[in-house]
């Protein structure tokens, strides 16, 4: 948006700014006791915040400003805030660690001094480089052979790289605070992704710190003191067991010894981190030297071979079957391991005879030529025989392999996707980085720079590595997991230089320091998301020690890590954590891929070198790894973050942060209605979309509550609901009024769980203001097609004598907007949302049509627990000429083919003559009109006459007279079909009644003569329906009904029609009124 500005010269600014100084002092002053009092909610630290003090001690007392002195009192001078602007960290909302410290941290800032170097490259390489490398690539390069290991590698060092271009773009758009990639993904798309992935990120680095540990107890038991075993190999094939068991039993030791040294010296920790990465980086030089020294000068690690099979040399040292000394035969441990005694006729294992022992060198050197053996996949099953590929070999019987004999078998099945599994915790940690951009010099610069070279170098490193060991290493050796062939070696650290030691020290003490990280980093990360409150349950795990530290967090972390212990096999540990950390990195792609498609004005990432398609890319081939690693494991992730995530949807995560999803829902909200614009709704998809009017009383509190309790109840949060009222008034003076009538009624939605959305008009009268809701309601196609309003109670009384016009009003301007119209009368009786109607009718009383809109409510109210058991009954009144048998038939037909079950009845109503009652209502009924339209009258005039009118109306009317007339009206009993022989008998039936009524006509008042007929026969008609209605549907729980609607003539009795509707539902509690002209289903509904 161009913003155009001017400058203008100021002189004399010596003075002012020795005022500007003393001035930004006490304004810092004022704005440490501002800050130090307040409410606890979540803000955003904006410069902003507090301007209206700030504005106030700014300097007004000049004039050089005296254009700007109103917007002054909200808004500061750009030159009192030119400080805190430079000063501005955009951090966005709930970092509570940040808002919590900013009040000790303002007044003493120390300058962060790490640069790229030492506060991303070398951090990002520690986390990267680790246990896998080290106990598992040999064995990967072995299995899957150079060119798939390279696939491997590739794939996901690409992962990697493209998560890292994504959190690199996120990471420069604002600072990432401790929670590093949970901070990236809730505040890019919400409190619901960002719970979920963020536990999900805590969970996967948990797992490794139990990785982590699994493999120093695997260093410390196989390759530095084996006798520190605690349980020992009793019989053959019971070594994996023994050693599982070792495993948990050192493990839970470690754990327990780390927690420790986390929960007392955590600085430690850190000061030791550069101790361990130096013991990584001299490890991988000892490797690359070894390397180096392999072309002119291999080591001597010779292997043993019977036939083709590979021998463990543990149990023996001289590779023969017998030796030669002084001309005498002597046979080696060699042969007393296959044959049953040291003779040289002794019975000996059938492959043992046939094949003949072989060594060779299992470091041949770079310059041997194995790399083309090593080029492919060698998978076996779990218990096979590590064999050499083209070495000569006579096959014994089957029985021959099995038992305890000294071959080095595969302890697990191995196939592709399993070694992706366990490969991918080797390129994790590209998150150490962002995670300290808060001691960073230059963050914007230095997360994009060190992250990309820190995975540029692993990713140069592994699949080095991959060539290289499959150039120098004997394919055997490389399938060795343990180095059984070569003594027990470690079998990369056969390859270093200058001695293998090298490597099995330098891996032990990186694998203590990345488990020490682990455990010091996932209780920080679990407190983070605790004190954002998005997830009730862990809100315990924010508290801590006085210093901070995540004391109940730290429990927790190493409760999880136990479990990891437990499962005692670094191979099954790691494909778990894999997932975990595949779908954070997934979500750190959609972060910044949706961010890039929506283009919000707030996303303007430092970084440049990113594309949307990079991200898509990113994701798709983290959720391809996360299936390809393992389906279920991946199932049971995605469950575990969609539980977590309908969790926090549902407890309500009330977080605003500006995410990515809530552009993402506008955008595609604004798709959605362009496309309902196009055209109307077909019948199959009509649905009442309602505008419930309320009325609110002097406090801006709702009058009738129960009006959104039954708006709940037929809605069921299907569909739109707009909650409308107005406000009498001008909304300059009504601002306030307006917000507060706004929460209480939101409130109220809340609490009676009515889903939908708030709308307060302020109109200088009420009945204009009704009038706007019902014209502009709504947005597009999403607008309301049926409006739902309370009865008005008090249109009778004298003080509110033009309720009756606006509802008459509000009749007529439904009918023009072709909507429906429900009308609840007594709607402060109607069932709350806690109550349970355990038997009942829904009565709906079909008198003329309305499209289908009287059947449509009972079946969506029936969908509700409130009146789920209640039974639906329809009423239809025959006339004289109509055949009530054939009406009964058609009318369940007509049910039948719109899938209702209900119970359905034929009312017959017989003409009789018009009763004195019906007179006199309809004399009550225009005298009262006739006083409302004398407008000229005074209000305490108008009050008199009504009241006048009413004493004699009153005194005129005999008690006995009005009940025989009503007894009159309603009949004994209804008959069913009309016939000639029934027609006469309830003719002379009514002889008497008949007679007295004429002579009741004969002996009329004077007033009656000149009452309008059309009126008489309308009051006639409400009172033999009140009569009916009374007598079969009394007792229902609701009673529905076509509403009546009001004269065309403008100027006629308008309030004829209220007087009606009174007189049809006299002494019945619960009813609707409907008035609809639109058809609401077809046959096909």
């Amino acid at each position: 948006m161009p913003t155009s500005f001017t400058v203008v010269p100021v002189e004399a600014q010596g003075e002012e700014r020795q005022r500007d100084g003393q001035q930004r002092e006490e304004e810092d002053e004022g704005d440490e006791r501002d800050r130090g009092t307040g409410d606890g909610i979540a803000r955003e630290s904006s410069p902003f915040i507090n301007c209206a003090e700030l504005g106030r001690r700014s300097m007004y007392e000049g004039k050089n400003m005296a254009l700007f002195e109103e917007e002054m009192d909200s808004n500061p001078m750009v030159s009192s805030l030119l400080n805190k602007l430079a000063n501005y960290t955009n951090l966005t909302q709930g970092v509570v660690e940040h808002e919590a410290d900013e009040d000790s941290k303002r007044k003493e800032v120390k300058g962060p001094q790490m640069g790229t170097f030492i506060g991303v490259y070398l951090p990002c390489l520690q986390n990267i480089l680790g246990v896998i490398l080290f106990l598992r690539l040999t064995w990967i390069v072995g299995t899957a052979g150079v060119l798939e290991s390279f696939i491997i590698v590739f794939m996901c060092c690409a992962c990697t790289m493209l998560t890292a271009i994504s959190m690199s773009a996120i990471a420069t758009n604002g600072v990432v605070p401790a929670g590093g990639s949970y901070y990236m993904i809730s505040r890019s798309l919400g409190p619901e992704f960002g719970g979920a992935v963020g536990l999900c990120f805590y969970l996967g680095t948990t797992f490794a710190g139990a990785m982590y540990i699994l493999g120093t107890i695997e260093i410390l038991l196989t390759y530095i003191s084996p006798s520190a075993a605690i349980f020992k190999v009793a019989d053959a094939g019971e070594e994996t067991e023994a050693m599982l068991n070792n495993m948990r039993v050192y493990g839970t030791c470690i754990v327990i010894l780390m927690a420790i040294v986390v929960f007392v010296g955590v600085k430690y920790v850190n000061k030791l981190a550069l101790v361990f990465l130096a013991c990584v980086i001299l490890s991988i030089i000892a490797i690359y030297a070894g390397v180096i020294k392999t072309a002119f000068d291999p080591p001597d690690f010779p292997i043993c071979l019977l036939g083709n099979r590979t021998l463990s040399k543990r149990s023996f040292d001289v590779c023969a079957k017998f030796t030669e000394s002084n001309n005498e035969t002597k046979t080696t441990p060699l042969w007393l391991l296959f044959c049953d005694s040291s003779l040289l006729n002794a019975t000996c294992d059938e492959y043992f005879s046939l094949n003949n022992v072989t060594e060779i060198q299992g470091i041949p050197g770079i310059t041997s030529g194995v790399l083309t053996d090593n080029l492919w996949s060698a998978y076996s099953e779990k218990g096979s025989i590590v064999e050499k590929k083209d070495q000569p070999s006579i096959a014994g019987s089957e029985e021959s392999k099995m038992g305890g004999l000294p071959y080095v078998f595969t302890d697990i099945m191995t196939y592709f996707t399993m070694l992706v599994g366990i490969y991918f915790p080797s390129v994790t940690g590209i998150m150490a980085g962002s995670n300290r951009s808060g001691d960073l010099k230059d963050a914007q610069k230095s997360i994009p720079t060190g992250t990309i070279l820190a995975i540029s170098t692993t990713s140069f490193i592994y699949l080095s590595c991959i060539v290289l060991f499959g150039a120098c290493i004997e394919g055997v050796i490389l399938r060795d997991k343990f180095g059984e062939a070569v003594n027990g070696n470690l079998v990369v650290g056969t390859l270093a230089w200058p001695s293998p030691w090298v490597i099995v020290i330098g891996s032990f003490f990186s694998t203590c320091g990345a488990g020490l990280q682990s455990l010091t980093g996932a209780p920080r990360l679990l407190q983070a998301i605790a004190r954002d409150g998005i997830v009730p349950f862990i809100q315990i795990f924010g508290h801590g020690k006085a210093n901070g530290e995540p004391t109940w967090a730290l429990l927790l972390t190493v409760g999880i890590c136990e479990i990891g212990i437990l499962i005692a096999s670094l191979d099954s540990v790691a494909p778990i954590l894999s997932m975990f950390f595949l779908m954070c990195y997934m979500f750190v792609n959609l972060a910044c891929a949706v961010q890039t498609l929506l283009r919000t004005p707030n996303w303007r990432p430092r970084f440049k070198y990113y594309h949307w398609t990079l991200s898509f890319v990113g994701m798709s081939l983290c959720l391809a790894l996360m299936f390809i690693c393992s389906w279920y494991y991946a199932l049971i992730a995605m469950l575990i973050a969609g539980c977590i995530y309908k969790y926090i949807e549902y407890r309500g995560a009330e977080k605003e942060w500006g995410d990515g999803i809530r552009g993402l829902s506008l955008n595609a909200a604004r798709y959605a209605l362009l496309r309902v614009e196009d055209g109307p709704p077909h019948t199959k998809n009509w649905r009442p979309q309602l505008l419930v009017l309320l009325n609110l009383d002097n406090e801006q509190l709702v009058k009738h509550p129960r009006l959104l309790s039954f708006t709940s109840q037929l809605k069921a949060g299907k569909g739109l609901t707009i909650v409308g009222s107005v406000l009498q008034g001008i909304y300059l003076d009504k601002c306030t009024e307006t917000h507060k009538a706004e929460e209480n009624v939101k409130a109220l939605m809340g609490v009676e769980k009515t889903k939908g959305f708030c709308q307060i008009v302020v109109s200088p009268n009420f009945r204009d203001g009704i009038s706007y809701l019902i014209q502009s309601a709504g947005l597009g196609g999403m607008k309301h097609n049926t409006v739902l309003m309370a009865w008005p109670q008090s249109w009778k009384q004298a003080e509110n004598r033009f309720s009756w016009k606006n509802f008459v009003d509000t009749v007529r301007e439904t009918t023009s907007a072709q909507q429906a119209l429900l009308v609840a009368k007594n709607i402060d009786l109607f069932p709350t949302n806690q109550e349970r109607f355990t038997e009942g009718n829904i009565d709906v009383w079909w008198i003329v049509h309305d499209g289908g809109m009287l059947m449509l409510l009972p079946f969506l109210l029936r969908q509700h627990k409130v009146w789920r058991k209640c039974k639906m009954r329809i009423f239809t009144v025959a006339q004289m000429d109509d055949n009530s048998i054939q009406m009964k038939k058609d009318l369940q037909m007509f049910l039948y083919h719109l899938r209702l079950n209900a119970q359905v009845e034929v009312v017959e109503m017989f003409e009789n003559d018009i009763s004195a009652f019906t007179y006199e209502k309809t004399l009550m009924m225009e005298q009262r009109s006739q006083m409302l339209k004398q407008m000229q009258l005074s209000k305490n005039e108008r009050e008199r006459e009504a009241q006048l009118i009413h004493d004699k109306n009153t005194a005129s009317r005999s008690a006995p007279a009005v009940e025989a007339s009503v007894a009159a009206a309603v009949p004994e009993k209804v008959q069913m079909t009309w016939t000639k022989e029934k027609f006469v008998a309830e003719k002379h039936k009514n002889k008497d009644s008949n007679v007295s009524g004429f002579k009741d006509i004969f002996n009329m008042k004077p007033e009656w003569e000149n009452l309008n007929q059309s009126n008489v026969r309308r009051m006639h008609t409400a009172v033999k329906l009140n009569g009916v209605v009374l007598n079969k549907s009394q007792h229902a729980q609701l009673v529905l009904l076509n509403m009546p609607g009001p004269p065309k003539n403008r100027k006629g009795d308008e309030n004829c029609i209220l007087y009606c509707i009174d007189s049809i539902f006299l002494e019945i509690e619960n009813y609707i009124f409907c008035d609809s002209a639109i058809t609401c289903w077809d046959n096909h509904y």
